[in-house]
């Protein structure tokens, strides 16, 4: 007789928190509400906007893969 999925999935629950591991639920943003896509869109521009006017941290970080470079 197969065992019930309420069984297995305690087997597996029980499995993993014998390999030291612990359950942790977190709250995600919902893809599917109206209004995600136009948010991650204004989100990107302002970003990229914010990118192309300071170039402190580009500059920054190509000094910091050139170290990397030498390093080897």
């Amino acid at each position: 007789m197969p065992t019930s999925v309420s069984k297995r999935v305690q087997k597996h629950r029980d499995a993993m928190r014998a390999a030291g591991l612990r359950p942790v639920q977190i709250w995600v943003p919902d893809t599917r509400r109206a209004g995600f896509a136009a948010e991650c869109r204004r989100q990107t521009a302002l970003v990229a906007k914010t990118d192309r006017e300071n170039t402190d941290l580009s500059d920054f970080m190509d000094a910091a893969l050139s170290d990397l470079d030498e390093w080897r």
